[in-house]
Parts: C-alpha cells; structure tokens; sequence
C-alpha cells in the first residue's frame, strides 16, 4: 500500500511537471510601455506563448532604471509564473551603480538566454571637423575635455559606453548628462553636443538628415542598414567591446525543467523570420544561447562594467 502510494505520489508529481504551464506566465518588462526593450519585451512574450501553449502577459514595471520591477521578479516564487525581460541596465550595469540595490542578478536569478544583442554607434554632429574615428580621437587628444558626448543620464548604458571608449581610446571627453536619450540626441544633432553613444535606431533619422555622422560601429560586422560604416576594430580601435543586449531570466531555484521549457521555446522563436524581422527594425539581432551560456554572459558583463563604474565615478541621478 505504501508502495503503491509512492508511485501515486511520483506519478502525479511527474504529470505536473510535464503539465507546466497550468495558468498565464507574466512577463515583466521594467521599463515604461512604448521603448526599444518594451517593443521587443512584447515579442518575447508572443513567441513564449506560442512555444508553451499558455498565454504570456506583459507586465510593464518602470522604476529606478529598471531595478524596481528586477527586484520584483527577484523576489517572486520560482514556479516559472513571473519572469524578467532584462538588460545591459538591469543584469550587468545596477550592482555597481546602486549602494543598496535590492538583488544580485548572479544569485537571484535563473538565466534563460540571451534575446538580442544591439551595436553601439560612436557618433559626431556634422560640424565636427573629423569624417573618422581616427581623427576624431586625434581631435579628442588634441584638446582633452573640450569635445562634449551626450547620454539619457548618469550610469545609462550610453554613458558607459562613452565612459569606456575614453578608456580604450585614452581620450578625455566631456559627458552631459540628459533627463533621457531623445533630448541627448537632438542637443548632438543641433550642435549644442559634439558626439553621442548610441543605438542605430535613434540615431538613423538624423544619418539620413545628415546631422549627424556615423563614425564607426561596435559589433563584429558592419551593419547592414549602414554598410559604408566600419567597425570600431576597422576603424583602428578592436578593443572597444560594447553592445545594448537583453535576456530572459526566472527568480532564482526556478526548476531546471522549466528553465529548459522555457529555453527551448524561446531560441526556437528567434529563429523565425518574424523575430529577426522585429529585432531588425530595432537594429538588433537574435541571440540565443544556453542557460549556462547566458548566465557566463551575465558574470563577464558584470565584471566589464563594474570597471567602467568605478574609473568613471558614475553616479545615479
């Protein structure tokens, strides 16, 4: 009888398992509705429901750079109910910019995969005497803190990415802090700011406009929607390594089951037309990978940025 208890017991407990998921999974994207992250936080949830077969509801929880809603999933039960659409910001870039931040993206979470990685594009207004990035370091050397670069605010990836290229590019520029990318963007374009650190979509308006001129571009290749554009590494500079990237992850001890579930349809989903597609149009690319893939993804990029940090002395507003 006990026997027979047990196996009852096995059984239903594998049924369980296997019947995940029982009830709608929310995806909490930690940035308001209507962004880059949001636009393709919404993909992700599309493509998960139809690999799961269960409904995926966005759950749009802005705050703090992001780390309000990270903290939330951080804290959630690790059933595989709540999960987090993270990024650059919120996995790799909050532990060293916040004292008190409410998780550890290394131990509170359960890495799914990567979704995308995205260019960075160094960047000048028109009137900047230099047509590469060759001359314009050399004209960055030249008068060291007098040439300005913009960014959405302190500790923002396009702040760090700046605060990164004068190290590789052993330059001394000027940042200005914005209240956000678009008005850091439109003071490069009028001028008021020499040069900018940013994302192709952005930037790609006032390319065409032609106030404002593409440098170079990190990435291992060149961009198809900008071709004439080289490489940060062609360009004489291959150890600038910066990307905006996002990924998939679940609170912490979520089961490994559910993870692989998760995993499985996720990856598949980016290998569609209709992802690359999506991704394209915000100028990035599919990036699946493993769990264990992602979650060393996570550990290099915490450390990459936590150096950026403390040479710069960046600061949340």
């Amino acid at each position: 009888m006990r026997f027979a208890a047990l196996l009852l017991f096995g059984f239903s407990s594998l049924c369980m398992g296997q019947a995940y998921p029982v009830k709608p999974i929310h995806l909490v994207v930690p940035f308001p509705p209507g962004g880059p992250t949001d636009i393709v936080g919404r993909m992700v949830a599309q493509k998960l429901s139809e690999g799961v077969g269960q409904n995926v509801v966005v759950e749009n929880r802005p705050g703090a750079g992001g780390t309000v809603g990270s903290a939330a999933v951080a804290k959630a039960p690790p059933d595989g109910y709540l999960l987090l659409y993270g990024s650059t910001s919120t996995l790799a870039i909050a532990p060293s910019l916040y004292k008190n931040l409410a998780y550890d993206p290394q131990k509170a979470f359960a890495p799914i995969s990567l979704v995308s990685s995205g260019p960075i594009i160094v960047a000048v207004n028109e009137k900047v005497p230099a047509r590469t990035l060759k001359e314009f370091i050399e004209l960055a050397k030249k008068s060291p803190g007098k040439l300005a670069y913009g960014s959405g605010g302190n500790g923002t990836p396009p702040h760090l990415a700046g605060e990164l290229f004068k190290a590789v590019a052993g330059v001394d520029l000027l940042h200005v802090p914005y209240k956000g990318g678009a008005p850091a963007i439109t003071d490069v374009a009028g001028g008021q700011v020499q040069a900018i650190f940013e994302g192709q979509v952005a930037l790609m308006p006032h390319f065409q406009s032609g106030r404002v001129r593409p440098l170079a571009i990190s990435g291992a290749k060149r961009s198809a929607a900008l071709p004439d554009v080289p490489t940060t590494a062609e360009a004489g500079l291959p150890k600038y390594d910066a990307n905006f990237w996002s990924g998939l992850v679940a609170p912490a001890g979520t089961p490994s089951d559910i993870i692989g579930r998760l995993n499985g349809a996720l990856v598949k989903a980016l290998g569609t037309q209709e992802a690359r597609d999506t991704l394209a149009k915000q100028g990035l690319e599919p990036a699946g990978n493993t769990p264990q893939q992602f979650a060393e993804h996570i550990r290099a990029e915490v450390e990459k940025w936590a150096a950026v940090v403390k040479v710069s002395g960046a600061k949340v507003d």
